[in-house]
């Protein structure tokens, strides 16, 4: 055997595998541009940035926020390229460590499990409960007792009996509305102080809107009179009216009765002042 020649199986061994495997961002960068693909339309397709394409294409995973995603981001970009993803993401395994094993379940242990204590009754709460019952109960029955007696005692005094008290007692009377204000009396119209000026508006043919307001600009009334109704209204000076329908309505002044011909459906507005209401 001469020097320098070694039998065939001494020869060195040399794995030109690891050598020759394109890296995976190559090969995912390849497979896109053999597509006619840019990395803008592979980020459109997959939604995946187009910075961590670029970088994934670079062999740059440390963007993709750890080894899962950095999986997810190869099954991806592989299909969108119309590469098998199996191959590139063992490859990526065997690069960086292998993919880690799944933590196994915790054993359940039937010790370890936490048990409810079991607890006695409050034996000191119930008695607490039991002695503020008695003593309510005894003081109900005292102040009840109390009010008998004395109830006795003033039927007794009074010579009635329960029964006479009882149809003694006043029965309800209706009363009416208060909105309903009663027409005022000719003699009451008449006796109108003559220091002030007195409306009184009377809804006598039909119902109607009305507004009054005092010689400050006051609302004094405003709202609708059924047929019927009647409001006074008086100021120290000046009543200002508005009558939605003039014609339903009738006007006393300063006990005097207004005597202008109002249109039915007309709509009024009226100024009274102190003293004769033709002047006023």
């Amino acid at each position: 055997m001469s020097i320098g020649n070694y039998p065939e199986d001494e020869r060195p061994f040399h794995d030109v595998s690891e050598e020759s495997r394109v890296p995976v961002g190559r090969a995912l960068q390849q497979a896109r541009i053999a597509a006619g693909l840019t990395v803008d339309d592979v980020s459109s397709a997959t939604r995946v940035r187009i910075a961590i394409v670029h970088a994934i294409e670079a062999d740059d995973f440390a963007s993709c926020g750890g080894d899962v995603y950095a999986r997810g981001h190869i099954r991806t970009l592989a299909r969108a390229v119309h590469l098998d993803p199996a191959p590139l993401v063992a490859q990526y395994d065997a690069e960086h460590g292998g993919r880690p094993a799944p933590t196994p379940t915790a054993p359940l242990f039937e010790a370890e499990r936490i048990r409810p204590e079991r607890r006695g009754p409050n034996w000191t709460a119930a008695m607490v409960a039991a002695i503020v019952a008695v003593i309510g109960f005894v003081g109900f029955t005292a102040v009840k007792g109390g009010d008998s007696g004395n109830d006795a005692k003033a039927q007794v005094a009074e010579g009635a009996t329960p029964a006479t008290s009882k149809s003694a007692a006043p029965k309800p009377t209706d009363t009416k509305p208060a909105d309903r204000t009663p027409a005022p009396s000719d003699s009451a119209i008449a006796a109108a102080p003559q220091d002030k000026v007195t409306v009184q508006v009377s809804a006598v043919d039909g119902r109607s809107w009305i507004s009054a307001k005092d010689h400050n600009g006051r609302m004094l009334f405003d709202g609708l009179l059924e047929k019927g109704d009647s409001k006074t209204f008086q100021d120290g000076s000046k009543i200002n009216l508005i009558l939605g329908d003039a014609g339903a309505i009738q006007l006393y002044v300063n006990g005097k009765k207004i005597q202008d011909d109002f249109q039915p459906g007309a709509v009024e507005r009226l100024t009274y002042t102190k003293g004769d209401p033709e002047v006023g």
